[in-house]
């Protein structure tokens, strides 16, 4: 019997999930969860609705799905050992240190492999199962030949999203909010670069458009193919949305899950009836409508559809501020251009015309003028020309029986204060990584650019596997600047199921050929590389941001890691001891991939180069092998290295991945590595500042409201803000 999932981002909404009929329902605490900027359960909610839940005879899944920095480590096995006595039905995650902990800890909890793990091919499938995971749920970039094919070669559950909103990027790949301030799509901040309004440069000229923002996933129609295919569990993206939203979709899964046996034709009618009032983007079906790689983004992208979501109602005319009957200040804006105007009690979101904000806001006030003309009540910080849209009308508003009881007083359990038992990487000794000498390591994209960068003579080159690369040497043959000890084989974190029979088969002709050195990015490339007498390298992709993803990926039989990009200096040396730093590659020059698509982007985006709002420009390339967004500044801190040497790291990496190498570009960039000389126009990424915290920031507001707040003294003399008079 296959599991209707629905989000429950705030109590309303497990209200209408339960209430339409879910089987079950996924929600985050207010830590290490993937919408951080969703309500959120309290320790008290969240105990009482797992008992609540379970009482009516379904199931509750804890998103714990981000990846999670060394000094968090104590707080999170807090957190698993509370959910651990709490007892939900699986844990949803994403970090591998998450994975090492349980298993270590508390191994009766059921461990889901998040969509942000990467999981998209049946050797990846089975690496979990082994690893002890109960379930993945599959990367959204998979088709359902691939997916039928992955249930057919493995023995593990399989959810699969069925509708909402996709990410532009392939799943736990993205950068990009991260590169913009330290807002992590892996930390549960994502700022949504994808859905943001940008400039690209043609050749005719400057156009504008929400270039990267896709449509919605919705896949009503194809839930009997599913069911056949023999997925376990059917997922509805959502907890950032409303109670109305998640009704209503849940509604019209559940129909379809119950009825289409019956009368597959009628019931899909129907259920696609129901969801007439999801008033979101357009719709695709994403790779479910896969003809070929270079025409489905035209299913996926419209660069003229508004970032956000709903039915445009219009621009803001005018505005004003009236008192209402409570005393209070409230907003108000008339609107022209739409064709309805909102009611009270429905839900509106407003967008800034400068792309600065968005914002959901439910209506409470609708007056009339003496014209005729509509004001409503807005919320603070927008005004004229800003875009409001619909997004539930007061109409699909619908009350659910509480699954909540309004007494939480008996719910008490909270994360306690144990300590984290110390967890020591393994010593490895020197000669069992003597093909991991210090020294610099440059990364490229092609056997060319291996020559350019012979003449600062690397200890090791790092050559991508792409199409190109694999047509240089398994085809043409090329000859290699470097000796095959001296190369070292980066391969790419997606790997989809369509093409796992094809690199397992060219791995094996490049291990033949003598190639001895691996950088994994997924753990469909352990599994892959496990069989044969090879050194693997945990790339970045893999996040090692923690010792104990470090100690799961030991386990692997790996034994060194690349530090990765988004990672701050803070992070990384609490992650290593100063014994353990000579097993680090440590990034310090790239153009880090913001976006990977699998998809080649469509023929009309004619332009190499984008700008956002704020004027910082990003490179958009389409290959063969799909698409990269990557920043025209790159991240640098080459000229650290001397301090980086000083506090005990060795290896250091300078990736030219998808950019062409120059030699005149190479002499600076070493420049600055031996003689510290900082460049120009560089982004420090998260180094120096970490990840963006926003408990971090509302201390410092509040600390900085305090400090206003209290007058200053000084030799008796109260001293005022503002300026001096004179």
């Amino acid at each position: 019997m296959s599991e209707l999932l629905a989000p429950a981002g705030n109590i309303e909404a497990l209200d209408a999930a339960i209430g339409e009929g879910a089987d079950a329902v996924y929600m985050g605490l207010k830590s290490f969860n993937a919408r951080m900027r969703s309500s959120n359960f309290a320790w008290n909610q969240f105990e009482a609705a797992v008992q609540a839940v379970h009482r009516q005879h379904k199931k509750i899944y804890v998103t714990v799905n981000t990846v999670v920095e060394e000094r968090e480590t104590e707080r999170l096995y807090r957190f698993l050992e509370y959910l651990n006595r709490v007892k939900p039905d699986g844990l949803i995650v994403q970090d591998f240190g998450i994975v090492r902990m349980c298993q270590e800890f508390f191994p009766e909890l059921e461990l889901h492999a998040s969509t942000q793990m990467n999981i998209a091919s049946s050797r990846a499938a089975n690496l979990m199962g082994k690893e002890g995971f109960k379930r993945v749920v599959l990367a959204r970039e998979l088709g359902l030949s691939e997916i039928q094919d992955i249930k057919s070669r493995s023995n593990i559950e399989l959810e699969v999203f069925v509708h909402g909103a996709l990410c532009v990027c392939e799943s736990g790949l993205c950068l990009f909010s991260s590169y913009l301030g330290g807002k992590s799509a892996n930390r549960g901040m994502c700022a949504q670069a994808c859905r943001r309004f940008y400039q690209a440069e043609y050749d005719a000229g400057v156009e504008s458009g929400y270039y990267f923002s896709p449509n919605d996933l919705q896949l009503i129609d194809k839930i009997p193919d599913l069911v056949q295919a023999g997925v376990e569990s059917f997922k509805i993206e959502g907890r950032m949305k409303s109670a109305e939203y998640v009704g209503s979709v849940t509604a019209a899964y559940r129909y379809i899950l119950d009825n289409w046996e019956n009368d597959k034709k009628g019931s899909i009618a129907n259920a696609k009836r129901m969801l007439s009032t999801d008033f979101a983007r357009s719709k695709t079906r994403y790779w479910y409508d896969f003809k070929s790689n270079d025409t489905i983004a035209d299913s996926i992208l419209n660069p003229k559809q508004a970032g956000g979501t709903g039915i445009f109602l219009g621009t803001i005319d005018r505005t004003k501020i009236l008192e209402n009957s409570e005393g209070q200040t409230v907003g108000y804006a008339s609107l022209a251009g739409g064709s309805y105007t909102p009611d009270e009690g429905d839900s509106i979101r407003l967008h800034k015309k400068d792309d600065t904000g968005r914002e959901s806001h439910k209506v409470k006030y609708v007056m009339f003028d003496d014209k005729g003309n509509a004001w409503i009540d807005i919320p603070r910080g927008f005004g004229i020309g800003d875009s409001v849209y619909l997004l539930q009308t007061k109409s699909m508003s619908k009350r659910y029986p509480r699954v909540l009881p309004k007494d939480l007083s008996p719910y008490r359990r909270q994360p306690g204060g144990m300590e984290l038992p110390i967890l020591d990487l393994t010593n490895i000794p020197k000669d069992k990584i003597d093909y991991f000498p210090a020294g610099l390591y440059v990364q490229v994209s092609t056997v060319a650019d291996l020559y350019a960068i012979q003449s600062e003579s690397p200890v090791r080159a790092i050559l991508e596997l792409n199409s190109t690369t694999k047509r240089s040497i398994l085809e043409k043959n090329e000859n290699l600047p470097f000796s095959k000890k001296q190369i070292i084989i980066s391969l790419d974190p997606f790997c989809p199921q369509e093409i796992e029979a094809g690199l397992e088969e060219t791995v094996k002709q490049f291990v033949e050929l003598g190639f001895k050195t691996w950088i994994v990015n997924n753990p469909a490339h352990i599994s892959i590389l496990k069989s044969y007498n090879v050194n693997l390298i945990a790339g970045p992709y893999l996040y090692s941001f923690n010792r104990w993803a470090c100690s799961w990926l030991e386990n692997q039989n790996i034994d060194v890691f690349v530090s990765p990009y988004e990672n701050s200096r803070q992070n990384v040396e609490a992650t290593y001891e100063p014994k353990q730093r000579s097993r680090v590659l440590l990034p310090v020059f790239a153009y880090p991939a913001l976006f990977r698509m699998r998809f080649q982007l469509p023929k009309t985006y004619d332009f190499l180069f984008f700008t956002d709002k704020e004027g910082d420009t990003f490179k958009a390339l389409s290959t063969e092998d799909g698409s990269f967004v990557t920043p025209e500044k790159p991240f640098s801190i080459l000229d650290k290295a001397q301090f980086l040497k000083a506090a005990g790291f060795s290896h250091f990496l300078v990736d030219f991945s998808k950019t062409q190498v120059t030699k005149g570009t190479l002499r600076n960039l070493m420049k600055s590595f031996y003689k510290g000389d900082v460049l120009s126009d560089i982004s420090r990424f998260n180094w120096k500042d970490g990840f963006y915290n926003p408990e971090k920031m509302e201390e410092y507001k509040k600390s900085n409201e305090k400090s206003k707040a209290v007058p200053n003294f000084k030799n008796g003399t109260k001293r005022r803000n503002g300026p001096k008079k004179h």
